[in-house]
């Protein structure tokens, strides 16, 4: 059995757990041993960050070659249309080269927690929300995608990764799941090549029916 811890990081906190530069890291929020971060979230971003004690485990979570879809609200300046909405789903050009298709909607407005400290608004600018699912984990990836189709990210919320669920977890709370992880096929170590038979045999005459 592998332990995954589900917590919902806090605004300004780190996805290590050493504190750095003044910003605090995860000891403040958890006290368990031999836990390791599954990928990162921003420090300017909230929600679902996974913690394991399996490393096969964080593996899988982290490399991009499982394409685990991560999910986000992402709380945007502006009215956001749909146009906007089309090009975050069929790929956005950022300097680091084209985004993979995500999927892409507009929502209401969520009942989240008030973030602290505060997002900035303009009052002539009005705000929208969307979600947005990807499969690829470049650094800053979803804020630079709203920001490429004119509609930069104010507030970002994961809520999602894999079939984990941020669900009714509070701000800087966390719960524990116990999965089991189907292990890997060994497979055969390498070795030498088994030696060809050195004894020489004379072909076969095909016979005549």
């Amino acid at each position: 059995m592998s332990k995954v811890i589900l917590f919902n990081k806090p605004y300004g906190v780190l996805s290590q757990f050493s504190d750095h530069d003044g910003h605090p890291g995860l000891k403040k929020h958890l006290d368990y041993p031999n836990i390791y971060p599954m990928g990162r979230l921003d420090r300017d971003s909230e929600g679902l960050l996974l913690l394991s004690d399996d490393g096969q485990l964080q593996a899988r979570v982290a490399d991009p070659k499982y394409k685990m879809e991560k999910t986000y609200l992402a709380q945007v300046e502006g009215e956001i249309t749909s146009n906007a909405i089309d090009h975050l789903c069929v790929g956005v050009e950022l300097n680091d080269g084209i985004t993979k298709p995500a999927k892409a909607k507009r929502i209401a407005a969520p009942t989240f927690e008030p973030r602290i400290p505060p997002i900035r608004i303009r009052e002539s600018i009005p705000t929208s929300w969307i979600e947005l699912t990807i499969t690829e984990g470049r650094n800053r990836q979803v804020r630079r995608m709203t920001a490429a189709v004119g509609f930069p990210t104010l507030r970002l919320v994961r809520i999602a990764i894999g079939p984990w669920q941020l669900d009714d977890l509070k701000i800087g709370e966390h719960r524990i799941e116990q999965i089991h992880l189907p292990q890997q096929k060994k497979t055969k170590p390498l070795g030498k090549k088994p030696s060809m038979d050195k004894k020489k045999h004379k072909p076969r005459t095909a016979r005549s029916s």
